[in-house]
């Protein structure tokens, strides 16, 4: 893998909770290319922390929904660069999230590591879509679909 994550490399100073890595107090999720193209995906592991507790002793559903978005955003930037569509004037970034349409299979663990994989599965210039999983011990316990669209300030 590179030595740099996809946030780390193309957006350091973002302080999204999810995966801004100027952000202290936030996951600082990072990404990983799989392969040269958008179909070979992105991958990630995320630690959660005690404090992700759903009340029940599993992880919690915001902090999944969190995950998969901000992993759907790695593999959106990522073929943002590889398409030419850097950000806008105005812009911080290339899109932003439109929809992510959750479902959540199975309880996910609270204190192992998950693994996140993300896959571009429609890529034009006005939108894109992902779809994301987290899976552990070799099952999928949460699965999205998330839209993007490409951020056009309001000036």
């Amino acid at each position: 893998m590179p030595d740099l994550s996809i946030q780390e490399r193309l957006y350091p100073d973002l302080p999204c909770f999810g995966c801004g890595q100027a952000n202290d107090k936030g996951l600082q999720l990072k990404s990983y290319p799989l392969g040269d193209s958008a179909a070979a995906g992105v991958a990630a592991s995320f630690t959660p922390w005690p404090e992700h507790d759903n009340g029940l002793g599993y992880l919690n559903g915001g902090i999944i929904g969190t995950v998969l978005d901000c992993h759907s955003a790695a593999a959106v930037m990522l073929e943002a660069e590889r398409g030419g569509w850097p950000p806008l004037p105005g812009a911080d970034l290339s899109y932003v999230t439109a929809g992510l349409d959750v479902r959540y299979l199975r309880p996910a663990p609270l204190r192992d590591t998950v693994e996140l994989f993300a896959a571009v599965t429609h890529a034009d210039e006005p939108q894109m879509t992902v779809e994301v999983e987290l899976r552990f011990d070799g099952r999928v316990r949460a699965r999205a679909t998330a839209l993007w669209k490409r951020w056009r300030p309001r000036t």
